[in-house]
């Protein structure tokens, strides 16, 4: 092999282990997105379930008593 040959080589390889560094440091940062975002996405879940849940006792709340009270009923504002 002459030397050219074995330099065009050697940078051929340095390039193809650059690409693969590159790669795997892309990789890596897509897995901590990933990990990131299904992080997100249980919180946002419970979030949505705690919301649900009170909403639904909202609303049992809301059917079980009377939605407006009586004005009569109520006592006179504080200024009189």
């Amino acid at each position: 092999m002459s030397p050219e040959e074995a330099a065009r080589l050697e940078a051929r390889l340095v390039d193809l282990e650059s690409r693969l560094a590159f790669q795997e440091h892309a990789l890596a940062e897509l897995s901590d997105a990933l990990a990131a975002a299904r992080d997100e996405e249980a919180r946002n879940g419970l979030r949505l379930l705690r919301v649900t849940e009170e909403l639904r006792q909202l609303r049992l709340s809301l059917a079980s008593g009377p939605v407006a009270a009586d004005p009569a009923s109520e006592p006179p504002p504080p200024h009189y």
